[in-house]
């Protein structure tokens, strides 16, 4: 599940209306509205907001490593 869809899961089964979420998040409504309603994206630092609020923790995912061409594999391409 991407993030929007997490933030917009969180806003919908919150029980708040997108005008309380708004006032705590600092944020106009008009951009709750937008995005809980899908036709508006919001901007990282609202994203953060709404998390904080719902208790939720923006991380980055570990990503496992991947072999990249590097010096080694030109030599080997070269001679």
């Amino acid at each position: 599940m991407s993030l929007t869809e997490q933030l917009r899961k969180a806003i919908h089964n919150s029980g708040l209306s997108l005008y309380a979420i708004g006032k705590a998040t600092c944020t106009p409504y008009a951009a709750i509205h937008g995005f809980a309603n899908e036709y508006r994206d919001i901007k990282l630092e609202t994203a953060d907001k709404l998390a904080d609020l719902f208790g939720m923790k923006l991380t980055m995912p570990k990503r496992p490593k991947t072999q990249t061409i590097g010096k080694k594999a030109r030599k080997k391409k070269g001679g």
